[in-house]
């Protein structure tokens, strides 16, 4: 850390002596020592002494403390050395000793802190309520990983490997040499480390290594390790300054010339320098009384504070920002914010500088204007960044210690950065329009105005506001001071008592804001302190939730009639920026955990308050103010049910709706670590009475506003944690969280008469819920969870399907749940549950249904899986689908897929069916296919013609249905394929009937020669030609007029001379096998037909020919010669041909060359 190679600064302190002549002189030792007489190992002999470094327990030592040690131990923690000089004019050499040695820092503990990160063995990196900061620090693995890497770790091993050397205390300066044994590819290096120090703080360090970190590096922590662990290792000198004091002129002398001689190189300059200055009357160095000490200890202006690189926090913050969340330096971020709150949890004033240099960085990131220029919000990550940010500095101004000057000071910082165009928003989109709550309470009356009529809020508007906050009200210094603060005296008659009907005291105030005093109190090392406010604040919230029963069970009949619903709570505890029931949960669940003696934090939280100064609070039990039986974890357990089950309006904005289910997940996930026992099981119990019973305050009861944040998630860890104990309470609490009320079509009537201070907050607002699919992904896994439970109870199964039908609006999810059911009806080691399988069915039959007329990229996967589920459930549920599958399929989905599945021998196999049941699933299946074939002919045709071959009646019922179709709207290609189909099946006259009708819809151009068609015309003409010449004769005119490409009809004309027609005709037809001539009907039409077309298809590609396509072009007309000279006459007109093209096209020379080369 700090500057590397470089020599220490300057002492600030000017050190002198007046002349007192022979006499004894401040500073002098009481009996005086010779020159150069002040080395002495600093080390106490004493057992005691050793006891107080640590090194030995208080309940071992030989023989007690002397006085001059513990005084002057309380003197060097507290006190600037230049007061003790001042304050006295003769200080004895001993006691300037002792309270030099005793000045060095004696706890291992802070140089950790500042050599290392938290590696999660603590919970300094716990954000607001213990919740993990975002991102998380280190993970116990890749820490325990890391670990020996750790500055800390590596100065450990340099200090038990013996590498330090040469260690030397002059004064308050600390030296020695530190060596690095060789490595692999390193030699052996010898570093100088330098530390200055001043009451049991290091305040400045400096090493030759040149490593640049936040933190010290591994040699300053073996030297520093080293003097707190061998401190009778360690020689120890007064300060410089009054070792010189004892010298005379030729010792000084002597003293200056052999220090110039040793270092002649490097001081030589300076200290000619220095001489010409001293010699110098008018020199600024002779107009300053005294000279500087390094090794004086500090001045009584100094801060008294451990050293911090304040350029390297900054260096390394700026590095982080710029990688932009890659490289892990999220996790660096967050583990900078660990090191914040562990700095805060140690008291350190650190904490608070640390902070404002990252906010500092924070604040310079260039993507927040280019994000707020594009109009684009920032990444998921670096907004929880932000949001911890926030955190910490609320924690930091609720300090209950800090000075008003140091918060007056803070409080111009944020506000300064708060009126900056590019600080981030609070709810991360957009500011929300709610009042400023944080001071809706009775502190607040002097609520900070600037901040509250911004227009929008800010990161930093919370720490703002809580700056207007304080800690003197002496309700509250009682609760917070005392387990034994009780008042007897109660009266059931104001809303904001102190104290509740047992004498317990009661916090009533903006619960987030209470929740971050609790959280102040916790970052600032009072864990006691904390856990006696979140008890007060449980306990208010409790007596609340009990008063809301009441006051709604008087009103219940009104306003369940009316259907009125009051939103009491605007701001959600669950996803709130302040995070109030993790913040209440985690301090319950901190003192559930710790030992006694970490629990009591550093001090006594009253001894700084200056009151109760003999308070003994650490042995008073702590759970005074908890019901016979309770315990925090129970209490614990009981504000997270509270805090979940609050219902609240949906924050508007991504990022915050996101985090609401982010922080819902993140609580329920910590409760179910908690193994329930018989008090927890009350616990949920009473809760979910509360819940069902609480009507417009609790987000399970029976009047909820429509734009309420859902409890499906929360519903479904409570099912699972009460069917075990009481099913009918689970049922009813889950059927009851089922609703979704955003996606109802009609709003409930409380929606045009919210309560004046709701439609005045709140105009106008119509929803837009951004995480509404991960909503209704939670309502599914909800439903799911039910099914699953209820497997073999009907009553159970039939609620459950009841309000999934009502329920839920999502097709998707629906067909989920059938599947969802159906697996779990169909498990392999049991006989399938014939109940859930009809759920299965019905939820399948509500999906076809609500998909029918939408298009669904899912659709033919729903439709195969609904006939397996039919055919699962019995024969007379794939009769049923079919009877009415007009109301649940497309006719191509009916025929294609349902009926066409129905007839497979699988389907037959696996229902075991008889000839009569066949027949009568056959008898449908062909009922479904002449429907679907009247209403979609196109399609549905070929699967009516196959479904029914096995029935004479309902074949030809089909034919008819597509020759009447034919004519209207069946095109070429569907004519095609049923001919086909026609032919295969044994009927080509029908089949013929079918490919004439398919030719008068066809029309192949000249250029088609790849058309998908062709096939099919060659397969027509074929057909006819396998008939008889009157079947040809009847369908060339029709490809005369369909075919224009001269490729195809000289194809058809060629394989029509190759065979005498009917030769392989069918029904015993035979003709008398006389080929067709050429110059006769009908091949003479075909004939003409097919050269015409090479004319004039040649005459088009010559219009647009390029010098590429020639060789192409000659290979056309070689085949156009081809069927020129089938003509008797041919040879001449392919000759008047070849003249006419030469003339016409004289100008394509090249081209015309070509021509004349093959054709003469």
């Amino acid at each position: 850390m700090a500057e590397r190679g470089q020599l220490p600064h300057p002492a600030k302190r000017l050190c002198c002596r007046p002349g007192y002549g022979s006499g004894c002189r401040p500073g002098q030792r009481a009996g005086g020592s010779g020159p150069g007489g002040g080395a002495l190992c600093a080390g106490p002999s004493s057992a005691a002494a050793a006891a107080a470094l640590g090194l030995l327990p208080l309940g071992k030592t030989q023989s007690p403390e002397s006085l001059l040690d513990i005084a002057a131990r309380k003197v060097a923690e507290k006190w600037p050395f230049q007061r003790v000089e001042e304050r006295f004019e003769r200080i004895p050499e001993p006691v300037q000793r002792r309270i030099v040695y005793w000045s060095f820092p004696r706890s291992e503990r802070e140089i950790c802190m500042y050599s290392s990160f938290n590696t999660g063995a603590e919970d300094p990196a716990a954000g607001p309520g213990g919740a993990a900061a975002p991102g998380g620090a280190m993970d116990v693995a890749a820490a325990a990983a890391d670990e020996n890497r750790l500055p800390f770790r590596r100065g450990i091993a340099l200090l038990d490997g013996g590498c330090v050397d040469n260690v030397l205390q002059v004064g308050f300066h600390l030296s020695g040499t530190v060596t690095e044994p060789a490595m692999q590819s390193e030699p052996e290096t010898v570093c100088n480390v330098a530390i200055s120090f001043d009451r049991c703080k290091i305040t400045s360090v400096t090493c030759s290594c040149g490593n640049k970190d936040i933190f010290y590096c591994a040699h300053v922590v073996a030297l520093s390790l080293y003097r707190i662990r061998k401190p009778d290792q360690v020689k120890l000198h007064l300060p410089i300054s009054e070792t010189l004091f004892q010298m005379n002129r030729d010792q000084l002398q002597k003293f200056v010339q052999y220090l110039i001689t040793v270092h002649h190189t490097e001081v030589l300059p300076t200290a000619q320098k220095l001489a010409d200055e001293i010699l110098s009357q008018n020199s600024e160095i002779n107009q300053v009384h005294g000279a500087p000490d390094p090794t004086a200890g500090a001045s009584i202006d100094d801060e008294n504070c451990w050293h911090l690189d304040e350029e390297q926090v900054q260096e390394q913050v700026k590095l982080f920002l710029s990688q932009g969340g890659y490289h892990g330096s999220g996790k660096q971020l967050n583990l900078l914010f660990a090191k914040v709150r562990e700095m805060l949890k140690m008291r350190d004033s650190n904490g608070a500088r640390m902070l404002t240099l990252i906010t500092e960085q924070f604040m310079a990131d260039p993507r927040l204007s280019l994000w707020r220029q594009q109009g684009t919000t920032m990444t998921d990550k670096y907004r929880q960044l932000w949001d911890e940010l926030g955190a910490l500095w609320m924690c930091i101004v609720l300090n209950p210690h800090c000075k008003l000057e140091q918060k007056s000071s803070w409080l111009k910082q944020l506000k300064k950065w708060n009126s900056v165009d590019v600080c981030p928003w609070e709810d991360g989109n957009h500011g929300n329009e709610l009042p400023n709550l944080t001071n809706a309470l009775p502190q607040g009356a002097n609520a900070n105005q600037d901040s509250s009529n911004r227009p929008h809020r800010t990161v930093f508007t919370r720490a703002i506001e809580a700056c207007d906050l304080h800690w003197q009200d002496s309700h509250l210094q009682h609760i917070i001071s005392s387990d034994l603060y009780t008042n007897c005296c109660y009266h059931d008659d104001t809303e904001n008592l102190l104290f509740d009907s047992q004498g317990w005291p009661l916090w009533h105030e903006h619960v987030p804001t209470a929740c971050a005093r609790v959280d102040a109190l916790r970052s600032h090392g009072y864990p006691r302190e904390a856990l006696r406010l979140a008890i007060a604040i449980v306990n208010t919230l409790r007596r609340q939730q009990q008063k809301q029963l009441e006051m709604f069970r008087a009103q219940k009949k009104d306003l369940l009639h009316r259907g009125v619903t009051s939103i009491t709570n605007l701001e959600g505890w669950v996803g709130h920026p302040l995070d109030p029931i993790g913040t209440l949960f985690g301090s319950l669940m901190e003192a559930c955990r710790v030992d006694d003696d970490s629990f009591h934090g550093f001090s006594d939280f009253t001894e700084n308050l200056g009151q109760c100064k003999s308070l003994e609070y650490q042995h008073l039990p702590a759970h005074k103010f908890l019901e016979e039986g309770e315990s925090y974890l129970t209490l614990a357990v009981e504000v997270a049910l509270i805090g979940l089950g609050q219902q609240r309006i949906m924050p508007d904005g991504l990022y915050a709706q996101e985090k609401v289910c982010r922080n819902e997940e993140q609580l329920i996930s910590k409760l179910q670590e908690i193994e329930l026992d018989d008090t927890l099981v009350k616990i949920f119990r009473k809760q979910a009475v509360f819940l069902l019973e609480g009507g417009p305050y609790s987000g399970l009861g029976e009047v909820i506003h429509r734009e309420s944040v859902p409890m499906h998630t929360f519903a479904k860890y409570l099912f699972t944690s009460l069917l075990p104990h009481d099913a009918e309470l689970a049922y009813k609490t889950a059927l009851r969280a089922m609703r979704l009320l955003v996606l109802e079509s009609t709003a409930p009537s409380g929606d045009l008469s919210r309560p004046h201070h709701i439609a005045s907050v709140v105009p106008n607002r119509y929803p837009r819920w951004f995480t509404l699919s991960h909503i209704e992904s939670q309502q599914c896994e909800l439903a799911s969870t039910m099914l699953t439970a209820a497997k073999g109870d009907v009553r159970r199964l039939e609620t459950v399907l009841e309000s999934i039908q009502k329920n839920i609006h999502s097709s998707s999810h629906i067909f989920k749940l059938a599947q969802d059911a159906f697996k779990i009806a169909t498990l392999m080691d049991s006989l399938p549950d014939i109940t859930l399988l009809k759920v299965s069915l019905e939820l399948g039959l509500q999906v076809m249904r609500m998909t029918l007329s939408t298009l669904n990229w899912r659709r033919r996967e729903m439709v195969r899986w609904l006939v397996t589920c039919a055919t699962e459930v019995g024969v007379y549920a794939l009769d049923s689908i079919m009877q009415n599958w007009f109301t649940l399929f497309t006719p191509t989905e009916a025929t294609s897929i349902v009926a066409t599945t129905v007839m497979s021998n699988s389907t037959i196999v696996r229902l075991h069916l008889d000839c009569h049941q066949q027949e009568k699933l056959a008898g449908s299946a062909r009922t479904l296919a002449l429907q679907c074939a009247m209403k979609d002919p196109q399609n549905c045709a070929l699967s009516a013609l196959t479904l029914c071959e096995k029935d004479h009646i309902a074949f030809e019922t089909a034919y008819q249905i597509v020759l009447d179709a034919a004519t209207a709207g069946m095109s070429y290609s569907q004519l095609f394929t049923i001919a086909r189909y026609m032919e295969h099946r044994g009927y080509p006259m029908r089949a013929y009937k079918l490919a004439t009708l398919a030719m008068t819809h066809l029309n192949l151009s000249y250029n088609q020669d790849t058309h998908p068609a062709i096939n099919d015309v060659l397969w027509a003409c074929a057909l006819s030609h396998s008939l008889g010449k009157n079947e040809l004769a009847a369908i060339i005119p029709l490809v005369v007029k369909s075919v224009k490409c001269a490729t195809v009809l000289s194809d058809i004309l060629r394989r029509c001379t190759l065979t005498t027609p009917g030769m392989v005709g069918l029904h015993g037809r035979r003709n008398s096998g006389k080929l067709m001539s050429l110059d006769k009907a009908p091949l003479r039409q075909l004939l003409d037909a097919t050269i015409g077309a090479y004319i004039n298809t040649t005459h088009s590609r010559l219009t647009h020919i390029s010098p590429r396509h020639y060789s192409e072009f000659i290979e056309f007309l070689s085949k156009a010669r081809e069927t020129f000279l089938m003509a008797h006459d041919g040879h001449i007109q392919f000759t008047q041909f070849i003249d006419n093209l030469k003339q016409i096209y004289k100008g394509k020379k090249k081209l015309m060359m070509l021509v004349r080369e093959r054709f003469g």
